[in-house]
Protein backbone atom coordinates (compact mmCIF):
# COMPACT_ATOMS: atom_id res chain seq x y z
CA UNK A 1 0.00 0.00 0.00
CA UNK A 2 1.08 3.64 -0.85
CA UNK A 3 -0.33 6.90 0.75
CA UNK A 4 0.45 10.28 -0.55
CA UNK A 5 -0.68 13.48 0.59
CA UNK A 6 -1.92 16.81 -1.20
CA UNK A 7 -2.62 18.69 1.83
CA UNK A 8 -5.22 19.28 3.73
CA UNK A 9 -7.23 15.74 4.27
CA UNK A 10 -7.04 14.96 0.93
CA UNK A 11 -5.10 11.74 0.62
CA UNK A 12 -4.60 9.26 -2.08
CA UNK A 13 -4.19 5.08 -1.26
CA UNK A 14 -3.66 3.09 -3.31
CA UNK A 15 -2.86 -0.90 -3.18
CA UNK A 16 -2.41 -2.75 -6.98
CA UNK A 17 -5.79 -2.86 -8.03
CA UNK A 18 -7.61 0.19 -5.73
CA UNK A 19 -7.14 3.56 -5.80
CA UNK A 20 -9.10 5.83 -2.98
CA UNK A 21 -8.81 9.47 -2.74
CA UNK A 22 -10.32 11.37 0.35
CA UNK A 23 -11.90 15.09 0.55
CA UNK A 24 -10.69 16.28 -2.34
CA UNK A 25 -10.54 20.39 -2.36
CA UNK A 26 -10.73 22.93 -4.89
CA UNK A 27 -9.13 25.54 -6.02
CA UNK A 28 -10.01 28.65 -3.78
CA UNK A 29 -7.86 26.51 -0.51
CA UNK A 30 -4.60 28.04 -2.40
CA UNK A 31 -2.99 25.25 -4.88
CA UNK A 32 -4.85 22.85 -7.62
CA UNK A 33 -4.83 19.10 -7.17
CA UNK A 34 -3.05 17.12 -9.74
CA UNK A 35 -4.90 15.19 -12.36
CA UNK A 36 -5.70 12.41 -9.63
CA UNK A 37 -7.58 8.91 -11.09
CA UNK A 38 -9.54 6.88 -8.62
CA UNK A 39 -11.70 4.12 -8.01
CA UNK A 40 -13.36 5.70 -4.74
CA UNK A 41 -13.63 9.06 -3.24
CA UNK A 42 -14.44 9.91 0.16
CA UNK A 43 -15.94 12.70 1.55
CA UNK A 44 -16.15 13.68 4.94
CA UNK A 45 -18.41 16.61 5.38
CA UNK A 46 -20.12 19.12 2.98
CA UNK A 47 -17.34 21.55 2.30
CA UNK A 48 -15.02 22.70 -0.75
CA UNK A 49 -11.99 22.04 0.52
CA UNK A 50 -12.92 18.27 1.16
CA UNK A 51 -15.90 17.78 -0.93
CA UNK A 52 -14.95 18.94 -4.41
CA UNK A 53 -15.16 15.58 -6.72
CA UNK A 54 -14.90 17.13 -9.61
CA UNK A 55 -11.03 17.02 -9.16
CA UNK A 56 -10.88 13.09 -9.34
CA UNK A 57 -11.12 11.22 -12.72
CA UNK A 58 -11.72 7.90 -13.29
CA UNK A 59 -15.78 7.74 -12.65
CA UNK A 60 -14.80 6.46 -8.98
CA UNK A 61 -17.59 5.60 -6.23
CA UNK A 62 -18.32 8.63 -4.23
CA UNK A 63 -18.97 8.01 -0.11
CA UNK A 64 -20.73 10.95 1.54
CA UNK A 65 -21.50 9.63 4.83
CA UNK A 66 -22.00 6.96 7.39
CA UNK A 67 -22.63 3.58 6.67
CA UNK A 68 -20.91 0.47 4.98
CA UNK A 69 -19.71 0.07 1.69
CA UNK A 70 -18.02 -2.51 -0.53
CA UNK A 71 -16.36 -1.19 -4.06
CA UNK A 72 -14.04 -3.68 -5.76
CA UNK A 73 -12.94 -5.33 -2.47
CA UNK A 74 -12.59 -2.72 -0.29
CA UNK A 75 -14.42 -2.38 2.49
CA UNK A 76 -15.41 1.22 4.02
CA UNK A 77 -17.47 2.18 7.05
CA UNK A 78 -18.52 5.60 7.41
CA UNK A 79 -19.07 6.23 11.19
CA UNK A 80 -21.22 9.21 12.38
CA UNK A 81 -18.97 11.93 14.36
CA UNK A 82 -19.16 15.75 14.95
CA UNK A 83 -17.24 18.72 13.36
CA UNK A 84 -18.30 20.51 16.30
CA UNK A 85 -15.41 21.59 18.35
CA UNK A 86 -15.46 22.93 22.40
CA UNK A 87 -14.94 26.32 20.97
CA UNK A 88 -17.63 26.20 18.32
CA UNK A 89 -20.77 23.92 18.44
CA UNK A 90 -22.35 24.91 14.99
CA UNK A 91 -19.67 23.03 13.05
CA UNK A 92 -22.68 20.16 12.57
CA UNK A 93 -21.87 16.65 11.17
CA UNK A 94 -19.02 14.93 10.11
CA UNK A 95 -17.96 11.26 8.71
CA UNK A 96 -14.68 9.06 9.38
CA UNK A 97 -13.81 6.49 7.42
CA UNK A 98 -12.55 3.36 8.29
CA UNK A 99 -11.21 1.57 5.13
CA UNK A 100 -10.25 -1.71 4.79
CA UNK A 101 -7.67 -2.72 2.26
CA UNK A 102 -4.90 -5.35 1.72
CA UNK A 103 -5.56 -6.65 5.49
CA UNK A 104 -4.72 -3.17 6.87
CA UNK A 105 -7.31 -0.81 8.27
CA UNK A 106 -6.55 2.77 7.48
CA UNK A 107 -8.74 5.25 9.38
CA UNK A 108 -9.49 8.67 8.57
CA UNK A 109 -11.15 11.28 10.51
CA UNK A 110 -12.09 14.28 8.11
CA UNK A 111 -12.54 17.20 10.31
CA UNK A 112 -12.98 15.69 13.76
CA UNK A 113 -13.50 18.56 16.16
CA UNK A 114 -13.12 16.34 19.61
CA UNK A 115 -12.55 13.11 20.67
CA UNK A 116 -14.69 10.05 20.28
CA UNK A 117 -17.68 8.69 22.08
CA UNK A 118 -16.81 4.97 23.54
CA UNK A 119 -19.41 4.30 20.87
CA UNK A 120 -17.80 5.42 18.13
CA UNK A 121 -14.17 3.84 19.39
CA UNK A 122 -15.95 0.33 19.39
CA UNK A 123 -16.83 1.06 15.92
CA UNK A 124 -13.73 2.51 14.91
CA UNK A 125 -11.84 -0.53 16.39
CA UNK A 126 -8.50 -2.12 14.92
CA UNK A 127 -6.74 1.21 12.98
CA UNK A 128 -3.80 -0.03 11.60
CA UNK A 129 -3.07 3.91 10.16
CA UNK A 130 -4.44 6.74 11.28
CA UNK A 131 -5.06 9.78 9.28
CA UNK A 132 -5.90 12.64 11.83
CA UNK A 133 -6.47 16.48 12.06
CA UNK A 134 -3.83 18.07 14.40
CA UNK A 135 -4.27 21.73 13.10
CA UNK A 136 -6.84 22.93 15.44
CA UNK A 137 -9.10 25.84 15.03
CA UNK A 138 -12.20 24.06 13.57
CA UNK A 139 -10.80 20.38 13.97
CA UNK A 140 -8.65 18.60 16.98
CA UNK A 141 -5.95 20.70 18.68
CA UNK A 142 -2.68 18.72 19.49
CA UNK A 143 -4.00 17.64 22.67
CA UNK A 144 -7.21 16.81 21.20
CA UNK A 145 -4.95 14.72 18.22
CA UNK A 146 -3.31 13.09 21.31
CA UNK A 147 -6.27 12.16 22.93
CA UNK A 148 -8.04 10.28 19.92
CA UNK A 149 -4.32 8.69 18.89
CA UNK A 150 -4.54 7.21 22.51
CA UNK A 151 -8.46 5.85 22.02
CA UNK A 152 -8.00 3.83 18.76
CA UNK A 153 -4.58 2.88 19.32
CA UNK A 154 -2.70 2.65 15.82
CA UNK A 155 0.25 1.21 14.39
CA UNK A 156 1.03 4.32 12.53
CA UNK A 157 -0.09 8.19 12.84
CA UNK A 158 -0.34 10.86 9.99
CA UNK A 159 -0.98 13.81 10.79
CA UNK A 160 -3.03 16.38 8.36
CA UNK A 161 -5.07 19.39 8.10
CA UNK A 162 -2.00 21.76 9.71
CA UNK A 163 -0.30 24.68 8.30
CA UNK A 164 1.73 24.03 4.90
CA UNK A 165 3.10 26.12 2.34
CA UNK A 166 0.70 27.31 -0.55
CA UNK A 167 -2.56 26.32 1.22
CA UNK A 168 -4.48 29.43 2.26
CA UNK A 169 -6.20 27.90 5.69
CA UNK A 170 -5.53 29.33 8.90
CA UNK A 171 -4.70 26.37 11.13
CA UNK A 172 -1.70 25.94 13.34
CA UNK A 173 1.73 23.74 12.90
CA UNK A 174 2.84 20.70 13.00
CA UNK A 175 5.31 21.20 15.75
CA UNK A 176 2.42 21.75 17.96
CA UNK A 177 1.67 18.33 17.93
CA UNK A 178 5.32 16.58 17.57
CA UNK A 179 6.21 18.22 20.76
CA UNK A 180 2.44 16.84 22.02
CA UNK A 181 3.34 13.57 21.37
CA UNK A 182 6.83 13.70 22.48
CA UNK A 183 9.00 13.58 18.98
CA UNK A 184 11.57 15.71 18.58
CA UNK A 185 12.17 15.15 15.01
CA UNK A 186 10.47 13.54 12.10
CA UNK A 187 11.65 13.46 8.59
CA UNK A 188 9.20 14.22 5.95
CA UNK A 189 8.77 11.76 3.11
CA UNK A 190 7.35 12.24 -0.47
CA UNK A 191 5.00 8.34 0.28
CA UNK A 192 4.25 6.19 2.92
CA UNK A 193 4.81 2.67 1.72
CA UNK A 194 3.79 -0.50 3.70
CA UNK A 195 2.61 -3.83 4.05
CA UNK A 196 0.95 -5.45 7.11
CA UNK A 197 3.78 -7.50 8.18
CA UNK A 198 5.88 -4.16 8.36
CA UNK A 199 3.59 -2.59 10.96
CA UNK A 200 4.44 -2.52 14.69
CA UNK A 201 3.12 -2.47 17.80
CA UNK A 202 3.93 0.93 19.44
CA UNK A 203 2.56 4.11 17.59
CA UNK A 204 4.93 5.63 15.17
CA UNK A 205 4.23 9.43 13.63
CA UNK A 206 4.76 9.45 10.55
CA UNK A 207 4.88 12.75 8.69
CA UNK A 208 4.49 13.13 4.56
CA UNK A 209 5.84 16.21 2.33
CA UNK A 210 2.77 17.81 0.82
CA UNK A 211 2.48 17.10 -3.13
CA UNK A 212 1.07 20.44 -4.12
CA UNK A 213 0.63 22.23 -7.81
Amino acid sequence: MEITWYGQSCFRIRTRGVAVVTDPYGPELGPTLPRLRAHIVTVSHQHPNHSYIRAVRGGAYVIQGPGEYEVRDTFIFGVATTHNTPRDQNLGPNTSYLIEMEEMSICHLGDLGQPLTQEQVEELQNVDILLVPVGGRDTLTPSGAAEVISQLEPSVVIPMHYKVPGIQANLGTLQRFLKEMGVDEVSEVEAFSVTKSQLGEDPRVVVLKPTLE
